[in-house]
């Protein structure tokens, strides 16, 4: 077990120092991350693969689709595929033990080749240039999330490919959101642009936001602000990944708080892509990771058991 670090930021670390060939910087990758994850679930990795044009295009693509009146957006609002692609609108979703939903709007690409039972993609036909660069993105991110799980099963002492037949044509799910301006007279009490959740999924890979805002809980209960460089995109254990290491590698709770009163008046907009394995994999935690110190603390379902049951209690899907 890692020694118990209280950081005062997140580390940052160097995908290519994995990807090198060099044994020795390919461990220093694999233990400075799993010391991270040990401790505060989150990292700012550089050399990712999303290049500065192919970022700028994305969040230019996303700005005019949210731009469009609420007419045109709902257009792709299909409420029959419970929040998994397209045009989520807003007060949708509700974070986990909160009753006031966020104030948050978002859009959602999955699998550009979708098997099996999964929902097609989809793409407002106003915006063509939205459909090439969110899949594009897509492409990038599940490629560098599927060299950091590599790192991740290394460090569990797992076989290096343990998670590549999992997150095959997995359910992963590229979120554009749009944090809307917000009038401060009549926000709802308690309301804010993201409620303290973790994440449902293995692992997220997050570019910049175009704003300030996102926060994270440390162990000793102390919120810290999160802000990536241009260069990094900040990744964290989500839910799946604490469930099958036993709270091992830690899911940690964040939050997207309102602006200052004077910016309240601007939009904010941030791209997470969640990383998640197929349905089937079964998350039962490793015996590696439970022992007399650290008992089981959860039950044993798959994948596709657990975000079924999380998407219910976030209100997007119904009984």
């Amino acid at each position: 077990m890692a020694e118990q670090v209280l950081y005062d930021e997140i580390p940052s670390l160097d995908l290519a120092d994995f990807t090198s060939g060099d044994p020795a910087r390919k461990q220093a990758f694999v233990e400075a991350l799993g010391s991270a994850f040990n401790n505060i679930g989150f990292v700012a990795i550089r050399n990712h693969g999303l290049t500065n044009d192919l970022t700028d295009k994305l969040y230019g693509s996303v700005t005019e689709f949210f731009k469009a009146p609420d007419a045109v957006k709902r257009k792709y609002e299909h409420l029959e595929l419970n929040g998994q692609r397209g045009y989520v609108g807003k007060g949708r979703e509700t974070a986990k033990g909160f009753k006031v939903a966020d104030l948050k709007e978002f859009y959602h690409v999955g699998q550009p080749e979708p098997v099996g039972d999964m929902p097609d993609n989809v793409f407002p036909d106003e915006y063509p240039d939205f459909k090439e660069n969110t899949l594009t993105a897509y492409q990038t991110l599940e490629a560098a999330g599927k060299n950091l799980l590599r790192a991740i099963a290394i460090y569990l002492e797992l076989p290096e490919d343990y998670f590549e037949d999992k997150v095959k044509s997995g359910d992963s799910i590229l979120r554009a959101i749009h944090y809307f301006p917000l009038d401060p007279n009549t926000v709802p009490e308690g309301a804010v642009r993201a409620a303290a959740h973790g994440d449902i999924n293995l692992i997220t890979l997050l570019m910049g936001a175009s704003a300030d805002g996102l926060e994270v809980l440390r162990r000793d209960g102390v919120w810290i602000p999160i802000t990536a460089l241009p260069d990094q995109v900040v990744v964290n254990v989500g839910d799946m990944l604490d469930r099958l290491t036993n709270h091992k590698l830690k899911s940690t709770i964040h939050r997207v708080v309102n602006p200052p009163r004077e910016k309240m008046n601007t939009s904010r907009f941030s791209i997470p892509f969640f990383m998640h394995p197929r349905g089937s994999m079964d998350l039962t935690s490793l015996a590696s990771c439970v022992d007399t110190e650290h008992p089981k603390l959860y039950t044993d379902m798959t994948a596709g058991e657990f975000l079924d049951e999380r998407l219910r209690e976030l209100g997007l899907k119904k009984a």
